[in-house]
């Protein structure tokens, strides 16, 4: 369960990672007074997504009446597809130097990941391997002094800053085991008048382990409104940020997609595992839904096991002939009765590919051929 901004730096300050002055609003009308107490004031919309800077969720402003204007703007606004409900306004910082600093899990090794950069302000991904330190964490150990102190030293910090930021570096590890957290990411971590201050915070904490932390954190509910729809229609949905539709029948095959998508140059849209069933209105609800996230084209992956290939194929045709599909489809489909299958497409003008790695090729080059 991911945690909003707010809700993730109420929990560092209640645990001594130091963060800007702030306050949450649902109502412009009360940001005016508040903001007079503190002069220029960032206003951060409070959604579950990354990048909110790009997509104008983030505003500053130097007096009262542009900050409620701001405010007003931002909370009659949808950033990504989520409506924002609540933003944070806070004293605007003084930069001096961002640095990045997050702990998660490493999966492979299992065990507690650290990682550290002293270029924040960036998504990690983004930053060369070679500015990344890494370090795994002994559950049975811990966190020790000395080893935050020798990360800090490895991000060029001295002095005063380097003991701030090794403090932050042991609480935070602390949050990250008191929470059973997934992830604890500070980014960017601000060096501000030779002071270390949490700028932004995120933290995604363990669902089945919320019980045990009360009013510390309260539940989130992540869902987009696709999200919802796809659940209530038992369809395993989650909406990303990428370009091309994705539709198949198992989610090991689903994520195989995904990742050939990326391997092969563009990027999904979703994430959609539509189940075993392949009847007209299944089928037909699942198309509506991918349409619905505007993509550039769409990829239909299927599977034929216990789910018949032919009978997939004639649910497809139904919704090519009720529903106005104006961006391209391309179709993999293997499987019980595929010949059949692959025949019906064909009499309707639809082609089926039997290799993943040719139907990838074919919506990636549908895709940069529409940017071009």
């Amino acid at each position: 369960m991911k945690l909003y901004e707010y809700m993730a730096k109420e929990i560092f300050k209640n645990n001594g990672i130091p963060v800007p002055k702030g306050r949450v609003f649902t109502h412009a009308e009360e940001v005016g007074e508040f903001v007079a107490q503190l002069g220029e004031v960032a206003i951060k919309s409070q959604v579950l997504s990354g990048g909110r800077g790009k997509a104008g969720g983030i505003k500053f402003a130097a007096d009262p009446q542009e900050a409620a204007e701001m405010a007003r703007e931002l909370l009659n606004t949808d950033i990504k597809g989520l409506k924002v409900d609540v933003i944070l306004v806070e004293q605007k910082i003084s930069i001096e130097k961002e640095l990045y600093l997050a702990i998660t899990y490493d999966g492979a090794r299992r065990k507690p990941l650290l990682i550290a950069s002293a270029a924040g302000g960036v998504e990690i991904e983004q930053v060369a391997e070679e500015l990344i330190v890494k370090r795994l964490i002994d559950i049975n150990v811990g966190l020790q002094p000395y080893a935050a102190r020798e990360i800090t030293r490895q991000l060029g910090l001295k002095g005063q800053v380097a003991k701030e930021v090794s403090d932050i570096v042991l609480k935070l590890y602390r949050i990250f085991r008191k929470y059973d957290a997934e992830l604890v990411e500070i980014n960017p971590l601000v060096i501000t008048d030779s002071k270390a201050l949490a700028a932004d915070g995120k933290m995604t904490v363990d669902d089945d382990a919320a019980f045990r932390f009360g009013k510390d954190v309260p539940l989130v509910e992540e869902k987009t409104a696709v999200e919802k729809k796809a659940a209530e229609l038992g369809i395993s949905y989650v909406e990303l940020d990428g370009e091309i539709g994705v539709m198949a029948n198992g989610a090991g095959i689903t994520m195989a997609t995904l990742d050939l998508i990326n391997e092969f140059g563009s990027s999904p849209r979703n994430f959609m595992d539509a189940g075993g069933g392949s009847s007209k209105e299944a089928t037909a609800s699942a198309l509506e839904i991918l349409l619905s996230t505007q993509p550039k084209a769409l990829l239909i992956n299927i599977f034929g096991g216990i789910t018949r290939c032919d009978e997939v194929a004639k649910a497809i045709i139904h919704v090519k002939e009720t529903i106005d599909i104006q961006v391209p489809m391309v179709i993999r489909l293997v499987g019980t009765n595929e010949e059949t299958g692959i025949a019906l497409l064909r009499e309707h003008g639809l082609e089926s590919y039997r290799k993943i790695d040719e139907a990838v090729t074919k919506v990636v080059a549908f895709v940069k051929a529409k940017g071009a």
